[in-house]
């Protein structure tokens, strides 16, 4: 009796820790509670009873019944995202844009104005599915603004796998006694949010326009990690936006190519950056912000799409400045996010294959539902002939690059989370290398030996393997740092300022792998309680500044601001420029300085390599 009570009361423990991963309404608690101390109470009365004690099947019967139906009806519902974490925010002003009238909502101290969900093109749905962005519609009466659009179709996992990883990876998970959601996705998704801070100010103010990342085939810019409204308070104008993704953004077919207008095809999600750019260009001023002093800025596929936005000739003069954490595609042979139109238009061959069509038109009548789920790889930019007409690093050697300084750089363990599945040991070390790299592996190998250096395994486990903190160092600039040593050189040719980051900063926690800045640039380290400590918090205020001031002036030196934005007392650790003489980097750790790029000799066996991809 006693190993009965004791696993019906685990089954339905286990049972309610499942309810809460998967985000099932509260309600659904309370009936797997209830189900649970019914089977108890039955089995006690039983065998009180002393008849039917060993014929309890039926009971298990419908506790499993009512356990799974339970599961499918208390199901977490799908919304959007609001808008600012305090509930019941109060709504602002009425305003007017060419669009229409709207108003947003202030967060819980008043200090940001956030319009969430402002459409900046039509609904890429139907015909206009493949197409270059349309220009929106207006609205009449007045909208609120309050949520954040549908997140762009991608694949995502359930939603109990989720929450394991931020268990198990991010270390971030809070149980909330409260009914939860899944986020609202639809193909219906080319929405911007506008961060603007309430404190007045004698001038417009610089702006920081957002391109989120996810390898161009996942990502939202609801996600918390670079929401604006800290560095908003700080005195710039944030916003970010959601873009076709995968094969609703890079998909590219000949046909395509004849019915456009421009001849383009295969680079949607970046066309719809460059509307959502032109939308701010020319409303941003409603919002408080300078069209003149606007700077792109990204990270990973963002910040690729950044060093795109940077070369095409359709965003000349719609933004000063870039930042770009952790990509690029200048280098001359693009590890990743980059592909020739040839390249482009045989994927797009084997997208129509799988779904067993023969025309883009006919791939346009499948649902969106089962279209995200295609198999061939959508997830790079392409030379349309439009919005990229040529390989980038041809644009930088003839100075036809638009930004005028650089804020860019790299962490330290940039390959890890993407190596978890990759065994690497002395013997296959250089034949992984070649992957990437070959005819230079065996080089490369020399530079970074394979037992060399050791990995920390208290971060992520994974397949492992006696060289796989080698295999860390060598991808992580292959895929991630090289592009940024080659954009540095390009501005410095051209006399223009750049500043370049090597973000090493950890905890006990977590560690500084790809995308582990974000949350200090963006002032977001207070959305994971319990993660960071003094030290952490201390970096990001430095981080904030750097970026702020860079907003503002191109040079991210100057003074320690506060939360609103004023500067302070302190000066801000030096950060000195790349220099052709120098290959320093600025260190951001507890301690913020300056110190020799630890990957030049990589780099070297990189450009040899690129040379002779180009010679060939």
């Amino acid at each position: 009796m006693v190993l009965y009570y004791i696993c019906i009361i685990l089954i339905g423990a286990l049972y309610i820790a499942f309810l809460e991963l998967s985000k099932n309404l509260i309600v659904g608690w309370s009936i797997g509670i209830l189900a649970t101390i019914a089977m108890l109470v039955y089995r006690s009365v039983f065998y009180k009873k002393k008849k039917g004690a060993d014929k309890l099947w039926p009971a298990f019967v419908i506790f499993a019944a009512v356990l799974v139906l339970n599961y499918v009806i208390t199901s977490p519902p799908i919304k959007r995202v609001p808008a600012v974490a305090n509930k019941n925010p109060d709504v602002t002003e009425v305003m007017t844009i060419p669009q229409g009238q709207l108003t947003g909502v202030y967060n819980e101290d008043h200090s940001v104005r956030v319009y969430a969900g402002i459409p900046y093109a039509k609904a890429p749905v139907g015909e206009l599915r493949f197409k270059e962005p349309q220009a929106p519609e207006n609205w009449e009466g007045v909208k609120t603004f309050d949520h954040f659009g549908p997140m762009a179709m991608q694949s995502r996992g359930s939603v109990w796998f989720d929450s394991l990883s931020h268990i198990l990876g991010w270390h971030d998970y809070q149980v909330k006694f409260g009914d939860e959601y899944i986020e609202d996705m639809s193909e219906d998704c080319l929405y911007l949010n506008v961060f603007t801070p309430e404190k007045e100010r004698d001038e417009l103010l610089p702006v920081i326009f957002y391109v989120h990342g996810g390898s161009l085939t996942t990502g939202d810019p609801s996600y918390t990690e670079y929401r604006g409204e800290t560095l908003a308070k700080k005195g710039v104008v944030f916003v970010d936006f959601a873009y076709r993704l995968n094969v609703f953004g890079y998909y590219a077919a000949e046909d395509l190519a004849a019915e456009s207008p421009n001849g383009t095809t295969g680079d949607y999600g970046l066309l719809d950056q460059i509307a959502a750019l032109k939308w701010v260009y020319d409303n941003v001023e409603y919002f408080g912000g300078d069209k003149n002093k606007i700077t792109i800025a990204g990270e990973s596929a963002g910040a690729s799409s950044v060093n795109a936005l940077c070369v095409s000739p359709l965003t000349k003069g719609l933004f000063r400045y870039a930042i770009a954490e952790s990509s690029g595609i200048v280098p001359k042979e693009p590890f990743h996010t980059f592909r020739y139109f040839e390249d482009a238009i045989t994927a797009g061959n084997n997208v129509r294959e799988e779904f067993g069509v023969t025309s883009s038109e006919e791939l346009r009548n499948i649902p969106a539902s089962e279209l995200v789920k295609a198999k061939t790889q959508n997830s790079s930019m392409t030379i349309d002939g439009y919005a990229i007409t040529e390989q980038p690093y041809l644009t930088y050697e003839k100075g036809e690059n638009h930004e005028q300084a650089l804020l860019n750089g790299f962490n330290a363990k940039e390959a890890d989370a993407f190596l978890l599945n990759t065994e690497a040991t002395i013997d296959n070390y250089a034949d992984l290398l070649a992957e990437d790299l070959p005819g230079y592996a065996e080089e490369l190998a020399k530079v970074v030996p394979p037992t060399l250096p050791q990995r920390d395994q208290k971060f992520i486990i994974d397949a492992g393997g006696e060289a796989k903190g080698a295999l860390n160092v060598a991808y992580s600039a292959m895929w991630f740092s090289y592009s940024h040593y080659v954009w540095n050189n390009y501005m410095i040719k051209q006399e223009r300022p750049a500043y370049e980051y090597y973000f090493t900063k950890t905890n006990d926690i977590l560690s500084n792998y790809h995308a582990g800045e974000l949350p200090y640039a963006y002032g977001n380290l207070w959305r994971h309680p319990g993660l960071y400590d003094e030290d952490d918090y201390r970096l990001s205020e430095i981080m904030q500044s750097y970026w702020v001031n860079f907003a503002y002036t191109g040079d991210p030196n100057g003074f320690l601001l506060d939360d609103f934005g004023e500067p302070t007392s302190e000066l801000l650790p030096a950060w000195e420029k790349r220099t052709e003489s120098q290959d320093k980097l600025l260190q951001l750790d507890t301690e913020v300085k300056m110190v020799d790029d630890p990957n030049m000799e990589i780099y070297k066996v990189i450009d040899k390599f690129m040379d002779s991809r180009v010679s060939e």
